[in-house]
């Protein structure tokens, strides 16, 4: 199982398509989950009994059987964890003869089920985990030497004895009593645990501590009572531990505990224990309804119940709640204790313990309640590490099986483990976070190739989005959600509509528009009610989670081409699938990475218009009104002194018309000018748009004197409809990949990703007026009223610098700002200020912007900050990377002393210059996303030494360079090119 995309659970279990064909479904059928679970169980005995008696042949080369000769002697636990291993390995099998299967001398794994039905009426011993050594040596006395091993799901080593059977013959016909060994351990605390290694040190032998780890944490139900919370013994507060607990639904063994039962005598124990199996068979019958999660895609795993809430009726959604018994103080004692011993048998039985438990979770899907339980325990023991030897063993082996298991389990439970990560292992996420790193680095660097179909990758990127959102919900959250509900935005979108209803030219309801296919939902978001931009300040720095050896290896087209096999899956209404897709776990991208999947997506959408177009021009030709026949691109010929009207006229006719056009590729054309464009054309036609638009004489926008970041005129001189062709231009800009000089605050990205603006955003928005307001909310003083003398009317500039008036409630200017009301004075203006004040604006903005932008996966993949850099570019301005990154042709090279000069002159250049430089090649003076590392520049020679000025192609990002004879004339020359260049013309 790879564990990959939504259909992890639907593909085959090791050896069960190449073993057991007939066992795991019908001819021509479909298999159930039941027969899936009983293949598995099928195929472990088959691998116990080849161990144990072999297949009966004597001429048998199979290693891992016993007829071949090569089997070492076993004690039963032992075989029980080989065959298991075996099973993961989809290892070989041998064809078993007729004397061999039907023998009475055979070794049977059953159910608890079964061995608890079959015990009472066959006289067959039974060795249960329970049996004491006194019962077990009594029944081998008097009964034949065949032994049926009960396996208890979910984990095959906690049902075998731990009986040292090792030398002996299971299948000969004479009985001997078993050698007795030490009683199998039922659970574990940390006291206890320290206390036998005190003990086992001061013998010098540690098999007891040995004995008591691989009994306790190979076993999920061993293991999920084990570290429990308390101070006192578990027989005297068991009753006070379940009362502790919220209300939720009582297991069993906690029924029992409430009735006293533990005052039983020894001989009415193992009765009890006797009848605690069959009283599983609900258990089971639930453990099966969570294995048919196998067959249902990720999507929808938020549906299944987690295990325990089935067993009793309760109110509380399990999911929501963060609390666990789990003891993490004196687990991470025992931890720094074992890790810091210098016998290394107990790290190692340690490892393959936990490595079995997390395999059976990952494999037969047990209580998912007790599966966290074990899972909060096995991760801290992972992560709490100090970086030695042992400890990274441990982490290398241990961490990819966890993630196996996690990954396995349902959304809901992955919201509990994020929820009890976030309140109790908030110090441990950076440790997580970057063991994960570190194991994901480690897995692309070996397989490059196909690092996209790799288990242990898929597996821990599926964690670390668990460990993302516990890192969100461990940070200082924005509540109320910020947010803006569906309903608000439609009312909003409709009030704004009415009031101007005459200026609404475009037949477009953005609110109503698919922004995101419901394959890419987030459905561990949804199920935790959080999301990354509800959260300021997270704990963790989200650039942490980007992942640059994967970003850089992740080939984005193939990662794309998964994307809408997902997205066309989704369409059909397939539910199962076996691809997985990084751009549904964005946030492990670096920007950059994520900058290709959105031009992937563009061009593809270009491309899908362009053969549309061509075919309707091929299926009309010859008919009469050509005249109406779609071009193939979305073209716009503007002239120089007239660059605004031509070019909102042409794009009011296309958006009125037929919106789909505006996803097609933009050609431009300036009259009068030779210039193909081939992106370079398109480059300065966004730079002289955007530099007329946002000029505050054009009325628009207006530019904080403060941070020099334009925002919204709340008294435009124009309609709403020029709000929406500035958002057609953003949205086209991003869509053409083309980087823009805008300097919007942040709370435009936020509130176009469906945020509203609040008093936290007021903090770029103007910082002094936000630094006023926070003095206000910090100030404890009674006299406030005296001290601010604030009402809740407030003022503010117009565009003509004029004082406008505005009150915040009815009688504002009667109303005093005290303690009782400040908070609300606060939102109030805050809201004003950034969301009523401009919301006609703003909402005709957003529309025309969602008319390029609605189909692609852009909210998908970026946050607010990282749309910011897609659409102005980075802040990072070092053109040592650009020297790095460019390529000669021509016959300059690298080592040319020619070259070497440039470069001296381009480093010695103020800023200024150098942002002419890069407008002069490129067509653009911003920093493209990932930094000028990302930019490819050419130079190439063109031609000896001469008066001609250098030249570029800015749609290839190519620099021709003359051979000029001196240093001096070749810095004259370029700058007199940089300085003077306007235009596009033919060379």
């Amino acid at each position: 199982m790879s564990g990959g995309g939504g259909g992890e659970e639907d593909q085959h279990l090791p050896g069960v398509s190449s073993a057991s064909g007939s066992a795991a479904g019908t001819a021509g059928g479909r298999a159930t989950p039941e027969m899936k679970r009983s293949a598995v169980r099928s195929l472990i005995q088959r691998y116990f009994h080849q161990l144990q008696s072999g297949c009966g042949n004597a001429q048998c080369s199979n290693a891992n059987c016993a007829s071949s000769g090569k089997v070492a002697p076993m004690t039963p636990n032992e075989v029980a964890a080989r065959a298991l291993q075996l099973f993961s390995q989809d290892a070989q099998l041998c064809e078993a003869s007729t004397s061999a299967t039907s023998s009475p001398q055979d070794v049977d794994m059953l159910s608890p089920n079964d061995s608890s039905s079959s015990s009472s009426g066959s006289s067959t011993s039974t060795i249960t985990s329970a049996s004491t050594t006194t019962t077990t040596s009594r029944q081998s006395q008097s009964t034949p030497a065949a032994v049926v091993v009960a396996v208890s799901s979910p984990n095959l080593v906690q049902s075998v004895p731990p009986l040292d059977l090792a030398g002996a013959e299971p299948s000969s016909g004479d009985s001997e009593p078993c050698t007795p060994t030490l009683p199998p351990v039922q659970s574990l605390d940390a006291n206890s645990l320290m206390a036998l290694y005190e003990q086992c040190r001061a013998a010098d032998s540690y098999d007891r501590i040995c004995h008591a780890i691989g009994d306790v944490f190979s076993s999920v139900d061993r293991l999920s009572k084990s570290f429990i919370r308390s101070a006192e013994p578990a027989a005297s507060s068991s009753l006070q531990e379940l009362l502790a607990n919220p209300p939720e639904a009582l297991n069993k063994e906690q029924l029992r505990t409430l009735e006293g039962e533990h005052d039983k005598d020894e001989d009415s124990t193992q009765q009890e224990e006797e009848q605690s199996e069959s009283a599983e068979v609900t258990a089971n019958a639930t453990a099966a309804a969570d294995v048919e999660s196998e067959a249902e895609p990720e999507e929808e795993d938020d549906d299944v119940p987690m295990a325990h809430t089935t067993e009793g009726t309760s109110d509380e959604d399990p999911t929501q709640s963060s609390d666990t018994l789990v003891d993490l103080s004196g687990l991470r004692r025992v931890q720094r204790l074992l890790f810091g011993c210098q016998t290394r048998a107990i790290t190692d039985k340690l490892t393959s313990s936990v490595i079995q438990l997390a395999d059976w979770v990952h494999y037969l899907r047990p209580d998912w309640e007790k599966v966290i339980h074990c899972l909060v325990i096995c991760f801290d023991l992972a992560t709490n590490t100090n970086n030695s030897v042992v400890d990274m063993d441990y982490l290398d082996r241990v961490l990819p099986k966890l993630c196996h298991a996690a990954a396995a389990m349902p959304v809901p439970a992955q919201a509990r483990l994020a929820r009890i990560w976030a309140a109790h292992c908030a110090d441990q996420l950076h440790s997580l976070v970057a063991a994960c790193q570190q194991q994901i680095t480690l897995q692309v660097l070996l397989d490059e190739e196909s690092m996209r179909e790799n288990g242990s990758i898929i597996s821990i990127t599926k964690v670390l989005k668990i460990v993302f959102y516990a890192n969100i919900l461990a940070s200082e959250l924005e509540r109320p959600s910020c947010r803006a509900p569906l309903e608000d935005r439609t009312e909003a979108a409709t009030a704004s509509g009415s009031a101007a209803v005459e200026d609404d030219l475009f037949a477009y309801n953005s609110v109503l528009q698919p922004h995101m296919p419901k394959f890419a939902e987030d459905q561990l978001e949804k199920a935790l009610q959080v999301s990354a931009i509800d959260c300021r300040k997270p704990l963790i720095p989200l650039e942490e989670f980007y992942n640059e050896a994967l970003s850089e290896n992740i080939q984005m087209h193939h990662d794309y081409l998964s994307y809408k096999t997902l997205a066309l899956e989704s369409e059909i209404g397939s539910g199962h699938t076996n691809y997985f897709s990084f751009m549904l776990y964005a946030f492990i991208l670096t920007p950059s990475t994520k900058v290709d999947a959105l031009y992937y997506d563009s061009r593809m959408r270009m491309y899908s218009e362009r053969y549309t177009s061509l075919y309707s021009i091929l299926n009309n030709f010859g008919q009469e009104g050509q005249d109406g026949t779609p071009r193939p691109d979305l073209k716009l010929t503007v002239r120089r002194d007239q660059l605004i009207n031509d070019a909102l006229i042409g794009l009011e006719m296309v958006a009125m018309s037929n919106p789909k056009d505006l996803k097609k590729q933009l050609v431009v054309e300036f009259v009068g000018e030779q210039g193909i464009d081939e992106g370079g054309v398109s480059k300065e036609f966004f730079q002289l748009i955007v530099e007329e638009i946002f000029n505050p004489a054009f009325g628009m926008f207006i530019q904080q004197e403060e941070t020099n970041n334009m925002w919204f005129n709340a008294t435009p001189f124009e309609n709403g409809a020029q709000f929406t062709l500035i958002g057609i231009i953003i949205g086209l800009a991003i869509y053409n990949n083309v980087i823009l000089a805008v300097n919007f605050p942040m709370v435009v990205y936020r509130k176009l990703m469906g945020y509203c603006g609040t008093f936290a955003d007021l903090s770029d928005w103007s910082p002094t007026l936000h630094k006023s307001l926070k003095a206000m909310m910090d100030y404890q003083g009674q006299d406030m009223e005296e001290v601010f003398d604030q009402t809740f009317k407030i003022s503010y500039s117009d565009v003509f610098g004029d004082m406008v008036e505005h009150e915040l409630v009815p009688n504002g200017k009667d109303v005093l700002v005290g303690q009782h009301n400040k908070e609300l004075f606060v939102n109030l203006y805050s809201d004003f200020l950034l969301n009523t004040n401009i919301q006609q604006q703003f909402n005709a903005f957003r529309k025309g912007f969602e008319m390029v932008t609605d189909e692609s996966p852009l909210k998908l993949l970026f946050r607010p900050e990282e749309i910011e850099m897609l659409v102005c570019g980075s802040r990072e301005f070092d053109f040592v990377e650009l020297e790095n990154s460019t390529v000669y042709e021509g016959g300059y090279t690298e080592e040319s002393q020619y070259i070497q000069d440039f470069w001296s002159i381009v480093h010695a250049m103020p800023n200024e210059a150098k942002h002419k430089l890069l407008e002069f090649t490129t067509g653009s003076a911003r920093v493209p996303v990932g930094g000028l590392k990302c930019l490819r520049l050419l130079i190439t020679r063109h031609g000896p030494d001469s008066d001609r000025l250098p030249t570029s192609h800015t749609c290839f990002n190519v620099l021709l360079l003359p051979e000029y004879s001196s240093r001096d004339k070749l810095e004259e020359r370029l700058m007199k090119a940089i300085n003077y260049s306007k235009g596009f013309g033919m060379l």
